[in-house]
Order: structure tokens, then sequence, then C-alpha cells
């Protein structure tokens, strides 16, 4: 069923087009009456070719183009266009004919100069023709471009949906894995009945804060990130006691630099699950220097060549939010060497000052 703005948007349509044609035989009129006075004449004939240019235009602009020559049919379109040039020059030498028969009354001498060259002719014709088809052409073009890049935008905005639950189902992996062994820390310290129990809960109180909420941002201070990396470090060492040495170096060249949330944690919490005591001591050694355009991250744990291999879920976890998040900005290295294991990661990021 046609509805009003339909048939609204039909009728303008053709009003547009009896209103170019109208101009076309005036045009025509002009053009072929520069050197005749008989304005009469010059109007009938003008009006005999108003058929053919019109037909001849309108196989170009919705035949041709759109059927041949935009879906890339090039020998068909230049084989049906060859058959329409045939066909309008048959009709345009008619046309010379109907000037001479019905406008000259077969006076060959009465005839307006412009009537007898069919060269003349068809230039005023195709020179219409080729108007219409270069702007039918470059309609069809910018379509096209505009079709292609809401079509970019879609694909664009599913990759970004698509990346956002996979980043959000990494987390989701991430948090039960890292509550799991801080939760089983405060349960030992707690049937001992530690004195650092109640210090324990404030600091995982602020861990949980950080993952239940400050995770939800693209990005936090890098100073966050490090002083939730000391709380946790803090709880282990509750659980260590004196068989933990950590060795924590730091250097900022911005308090503003910023990092995707939960990014160097599960390094950190790696090397204490999987890290071995070698002579009484878990040694880890942490390296983190933020430059403004640089981030670079180093830990390195003690290790035993009879454990097994220190890359768990963890460590797989974020290497694909690595390359979900810094994609092409980001080198990431894992030497394990036997006695220790060592992670190596180089970010580039942008300046936030």
């Amino acid at each position: 069923m046609f509805t009003k703005q339909f048939i609204l948007k039909k009728i303008g349509y053709a009003l547009l087009h009896l209103l170019f044609w109208i101009g076309v035989l005036f045009f025509f009129t002009y053009f072929f009456g520069v050197n005749n006075a008989n304005y009469q004449d010059t109007l009938s004939f003008s009006i005999f070719l108003m058929p053919i240019t019109i037909a001849t235009t309108y196989v170009s602009i919705y035949k041709l183009i759109p059927d041949y020559l935009i879906t890339k049919k090039y020998w068909r379109f230049a084989l049906y266009s060859l058959y329409t040039v045939i066909v309008s020059l048959y009709l345009l030498m008619v046309s010379i004919f109907f000037s001479l028969i019905y406008i000259s009354n077969f006076e060959y001498a009465d005839m307006n100069p412009a009537t007898k060259n069919i060269i003349f002719i068809s230039t005023a014709v195709y020179l219409v023709v080729i108007i219409v088809s270069g702007y039918k052409l470059l309609k069809l073009n910018l379509d096209q471009m505009s079709k292609t890049k809401a079509l970019e935008t879609k694909i664009l905005d599913a990759q970004l949906k698509l990346k956002e639950q996979e980043l959000n189902y990494l987390k989701l992996q991430i948090h039960p894995h890292f509550l799991f062994n801080t939760l089983n820390t405060m349960y030992g310290l707690a049937l001992k009945k530690a004195e650092q129990t109640p210090d324990m809960i404030l600091k995982l109180s602020n861990l949980l804060d950080y993952l239940l909420y400050q995770t939800e941002k693209p990005i936090v201070p890098i100073s966050e990130e490090i002083e939730h990396i000391k709380d946790y470090i803090a709880l282990e060492k509750m659980r260590f006691n004196d068989t933990l040495n950590v060795t924590m170096t730091i250097k900022l060249e911005s308090e503003n630099k910023t990092i995707a949330p939960m990014l160097l944690l599960p390094f950190i919490e790696n090397s204490f699950k999987h890290g071995s005591i070698r002579n009484g001591i878990l040694d880890i050694d942490i390296e983190l220097t933020a430059g403004l355009d640089t981030v670079h991250f180093r830990i390195k744990n003690s290790n035993s060549s009879n454990t097994t291999s220190q890359q768990g879920i963890g460590l797989d976890n974020i290497k694909k939010r690595l390359e979900l998040l810094y994609p092409n900005k980001h080198d990431l290295t894992i030497h394990d060497n036997g006695d220790t294991f060592e992670v190596d990661l180089n970010l580039k990021t942008f300046s936030n000052d």
C-alpha cells in the first residue's frame, strides 16, 4: 500500500524530470535557432528531437550504467551502448527528413542550416545524454560510497561490541581466579587468629573495589594499578612471612600516565602462585618504568626445574587482553630458565599530560 509520503515523493520526482526536459527544450530551441528567424519551425524541430533525446538518456541512466557499467560488465556495456548509438543516429537522420518534409515542404534551401547537419544535431542530443549520464554516474558512486561507509561503520560497531564482550569474558575469568587465591590466604590467617587479619581484610576490600568497579573503566592511572599491586604483595607477605623476598623498583615520569586496569596485577599473582621457594625463600623481582609514551614492566621469580610451566590461565588471559587492548603496540616475552621464570612486557601508549 502506497503511503502519502511515497506518493508525494514520486510526484516531486516526476516534476523535477518535467522541469528538466522543459529546460532542454528551450536549450534546443535556442541552439538550433541561432541562424534562423523562424522561431515556430525551430520549436517544432526541437519538439521532434525531444522523444529521441529522452529515450536515449533514460536507456543510458536506467539500463546501461546501473546494469552493465556499475556491475563491471564492460563488454555488454560497450555492445549495448553501440546499439543505442546506432538506433539514436538512425532516429536523428529521420529528424532531418522531418525538417525537410514537414517543416520546409521539400524545399532544401528553406531548411534551417542547423537541421541539415547530422553532426550538429548529434552534438546537441549527445551533449544532454552525456551530462545526465555523468550526473547519474556521480550519484551512483556517491550512493555506493555512502552505503560502503555505513556498512564499514556497522562492521566496526560489531567488532567493537565483540571486543567488549571478549574483554568482559576475560575479566570474569580473572576475577574469580584472583579472589580464590586471596581468600585462601585470608583463610589461612584466620585459622591462626593472626593479628594481621583486620589489615588484610581492609586491603582485600580495596582490591575488591578495584576489581568490581575500577576495572569497568577502559583506562585507569597507572598509580592506581601500582597501589593495588602493593596491597596484593602486602597480603602475600602476611602469608609467606619470612619465606618471601620481594624487590620492587618503580620509575614514573608522569603521575598522569594511564593503563588498562588489571593489566599488570595478574603477572604478580602468577609469580606468587607458581613461583618456587629456593633455599627457603621465594624471590620476586619487579621493575616498572613508565615514560611519556611507553611502559616497561618486568617480573622475575625463583623457579624450580621440577615444577610444571607457570603459563596457566592467568597468563593466557593476559595475552588475549593485550592483543585486544594493545594490538601491535605491545611486546611480551616469557623466559623459563629453569631456576627463574621471567616476564618482560613493553607497551606503546599515549601521553596523558
